[in-house]
């Protein structure tokens, strides 16, 4: 199925000189002049051989007819990630080359999106946002009101991330699965 190249995100499975390669990142560039662009790196699924190509934003891109499932993340141990199939509860095991960066935001029961191509899981989208907690954070200094103004802290998956001055340690935040940013403080 064709697509313009802007269109593309990450977790899409590309089909480039018949090789199947998935979607690491996807950015648009505009600049003042000239033609606008979308820079595209992406993982060959056959080898995981990383590439990048940048295509016209207008530019028709082939993608892979591959199959999206609800799959619920079970456990990681050394021989990879488990998830069961939401509706005939089929287990898959997916390699932790294949999950990435997102291992850290994985948690038991976590519905994730498993695209399948011929059998085989070859891309994972996980939920936009999820909730974690704040384990360590550095104290208020007093005076800091600049609501711009954001400090480090430690999450409990292990990820670093910038909150505002107001939450401390103990906290649950809702960050981007995508980049680990802080959105707000949880409502629970």
């Amino acid at each position: 199925m064709k697509v313009i190249a802007s269109s593309v995100r990450k977790g899409n499975v590309l089909e480039v000189d018949d090789k199947l390669y998935v979607v690491l990142t996807a950015e648009s560039f505009h600049p003042g002049k000239g033609t606008p662009t979308t820079q595209i790196d992406m993982r060959r699924i056959s080898d995981g051989v990383k590439t990048s190509q940048r295509y016209k934003t207008t530019e028709q891109v082939e993608r892979a007819m591959v199959e999206d499932r609800e799959h619920t993340f079970l456990y990681s141990d050394g021989e990879g990630f488990h998830f069961m199939n939401s509706e005939n509860f089929d287990q898959i095991t997916l390699a932790a080359e294949l999950v990435g960066d997102g291992a850290a935001y994985l948690q038991p029961e976590m519905k994730v999106m498993l695209s399948v191509y011929e059998g085989n899981a070859v891309a994972i989208q996980l939920p936009q946002k999820v909730v974690l907690e704040v384990t360590e954070t550095e104290p208020v200094t007093k005076g800091q009101t600049a609501s711009s103004s954001y400090k480090p802290a430690m999450l409990s998956n292990g990820v670093r991330t910038n909150v505002p001055p107001f939450i401390g340690a103990g906290t649950r935040v809702v960050v981007m699965t995508e980049d680990g940013s802080y959105v707000e403080r949880a409502k629970d």
